[in-house]
């Protein structure tokens, strides 16, 4: 008897174990974090490109040092700098919304880049804003955006997965000043594509290949645009390609959605401007012949 006894109270056990939750982020948290050297005067500011009064959300500061974590030895200093100034407000979405990203005042890092970036690093379904007192690069704020992040889930995210994030951000950035914003961050989604592949696949083979996927950009990359291109490759590959792959399909889609919503704008742009030119028409035929 109390054999059996000890086995159920193990299945109960197991039971009770198996039917806790997985973790879920709930839609609507919201953090905003103030770099560490920004005056009172500035930080007023930074609340008001944020459409927000200080209090309204939880404000979690980042330091220059915190900043240098993930950037040092990938950007210049000039790039990095020796003051943290940029800003960030996070606001989580329902599963399934995508990525919706803002800047303000950021001259290096677009929007696109930043989606890929946290993308790679783990972070979907947000509302992110990134704004700063005066123009910076904007490379500082993706450390920002994980502290946030991570301060609403209360875990933290894959070590690997934010370094690689923090590459490919500045990995982008350096072929977009060169070819363009768009092109940059479609090559390197398209090279999040065959990651597997990649890992069976030389070094040679690797440079060829990404080559190839400049190409079909109208892009001849450079030995140098190829080799940051490659590194970024063998550091993705550290992540788990099959959940990266699971990422990007939700990120494309939520291009695919914002690209439908500005075509209906623009068919409907037409019409409107057809159906003018037509009463027009009409008016200047009667007018016209008389």
């Amino acid at each position: 008897m109390r054999k059996v006894a000890a086995f159920l109270c193990t299945v109960v056990l197991l039971i009770s174990v198996c039917a806790v939750p997985a973790m879920a982020i709930d839609a609507g948290e919201r953090r905003v974090t103030i770099g560490a050297d920004l005056t009172e005067e500035q930080v007023d500011g930074i609340y008001s490109d944020f459409g927000l009064s200080r209090g309204d959300v939880t404000e979690i500061k980042v330091t220059n040092d915190e900043e240098r974590e993930y950037l040092e030895g990938l950007v210049s200093e000039s790039k990095i700098g020796r003051v943290a100034l940029s800003c960030t407000y996070i606001m989580t979405l329902d599963k399934g919304e995508g990525l919706s990203v803002s800047t303000n005042k950021i001259n290096w890092c677009t929007e696109d880049m930043y989606k890929n970036a946290l993308t790679t690093a783990g972070i979907t379904d947000a509302s992110v804003m990134v704004s700063a007192p005066r123009e910076v690069s904007g490379t500082a704020a993706l450390t920002g955006i994980y502290k946030a992040y991570e301060d609403i889930t209360g875990e933290k995210l894959d070590a690997v997965a934010k370094q690689v994030g923090a590459e490919e951000l500045v990995v982008t950035g350096d072929l977009a000043d060169a070819i363009g914003s768009v092109d940059a961050a479609q090559i390197v989604n398209q090279l999040k594509e065959i990651l597997d592949q990649a890992a069976t696949m030389s070094d040679d083979e690797v440079r060829q290949e990404i080559r190839n996927i400049g190409k079909q950009y109208g892009q001849e990359l450079t030995d140098s645009q190829v080799e940051q291109l490659l590194s970024l490759v063998r550091s993705m590959q550290g992540l788990d390609a099959d959940e990266l792959q699971k990422r990007l399909e939700s990120l494309q889609n939520t291009y695919n959605t914002a690209n439908n919503v500005g075509n209906f704008f623009s068919d409907l742009g037409k019409k409107v401007s057809d159906f003018f030119k037509s009463v027009g028409d009409f008016f200047s035929n009667i007018f016209g012949g008389k």
